[in-house]
């Protein structure tokens, strides 16, 4: 039977089958050694050949190819890789400036995986409501730059998207998820949780509050966990104050700290960001790294202010990945 894996709680797993039931199923201990060095070989989004045993106990026994998956360094350092989700159409991570504050090298580093792996990926600000004049200009330069590279961005309060005078703004997040899986993700305590309630009109999962000594996020979603966007009468449309929408699915996953690269080759890393690249294709040695070269347009670049110094070091920090073959931080 084939299914579709809509949770994952670490010892089990919840799979949609063809037929709309949900069964929890499991993995056998050696499922996890056959050539997958990930601490969940089984990720929300696969699609799973499920066996039932006369006992009454599901099995997921294979895993189909895979459209794409996005993919960082584990933090368990006994396993190589942790993947975040499988066979996803884009990527909305979730940003704030303050409350707490998102790194520029946390998100290059998630854009650059999108990159690698083909993923189409949006920048959602949340938490403006909280922002300072002089942090909403350090949103508005941030949103600048990344639009600059064709990024989309959006930015939003998610806890006034709860209030019914700003459906409009609601209305233009659902029309990006529309027809579409989704994986939503970003550091903890960015509201994450927050958003999701407000889209669905109701609690869908705990939101949790910023430490205020650190102001830190906490985790609140432990698990990863996919959540169905539905259709009525073939569109997405208000009813009884909910969104519907056609086929639309969204993948919300635990808060992160920090995002370490993995299976990055040296020479491919300026690939994954976009001005680095289109840049490199005047330097002087086709092999340039953009470090101490000689005839590097991507340093001329950096001096005359087109490529952006956080950009560069965002891109050195993961060539330093590639090099040493582990994450800092």
């Amino acid at each position: 039977m084939r299914g579709l894996v809509i949770k994952s709680t670490g010892s089990s797993y919840i799979v949609r089958m063809d037929d709309g039931t949900n069964v929890e199923c499991h993995i056998k201990g050696n499922f996890r050694i056959r050539g997958i060095r990930s601490t969940n070989p089984v990720a929300v989004g696969d699609f799973v050949e499920v066996q039932t045993l006369a006992d009454g106990t599901n099995w997921i026994t294979e895993i189909e190819e895979r459209k794409n998956y996005i993919i960082r360094k584990s933090t368990n350092l006994s396993k190589e890789s942790h993947i975040l989700a499988a066979n996803v159409d884009q990527v909305a991570l979730i940003v704030t400036v303050n409350h707490p504050a998102t790194s520029t090298t946390f998100i290059d580093r998630f854009l650059a995986t999108c990159e690698a792996y083909r993923v189409r990926a949006i920048l959602i600000f949340n938490k403006i409501d909280l922002l300072t004049e002089d942090e909403l200009e350090q949103l508005a330069e941030l949103r600048a730059l990344y639009e600059s590279l064709d990024y989309q961005t959006l930015e939003i309060s998610a806890i006034s998207l709860q209030n019914s005078e700003f459906r409009s703004q609601k209305s233009d997040l659902f029309s990006l998820f529309e027809g579409k899986t989704t994986l939503l993700s970003g550091n903890s305590g960015v509201g994450k949780s927050t958003l999701l309630n407000a889209l669905f009109g109701k609690e869908m999962t705990r939101t949790g509050k910023i430490s205020d000594a650190h102001d830190k996020g906490m985790h609140t979603t432990t698990f990863s966990e996919m959540y169905f966007l539905e259709m009525e009468n073939g569109e997405w449309k208000m009813e009884n104050g909910e969104w519907k929408m056609e086929n639309g699915r969204i993948i919300d996953t635990p808060g992160i700290k920090g995002f370490g690269t993995i299976d990055f080759q040296k020479d491919e890393v300026s690939h994954y960001f976009r001005e680095i690249f289109a840049a490199g294709r005047d330097c002087r040695f086709g092999n340039c790294t953009h470090t101490n070269e000689p005839g590097c347009a991507v340093q001329d670049k950096i001096i005359t202010g087109d490529i952006a110094i956080s950009r560069y070091e965002s891109y050195l920090s993961i060539l330093n990945d590639a090099t040493e073959g582990k994450y800092r931080g």
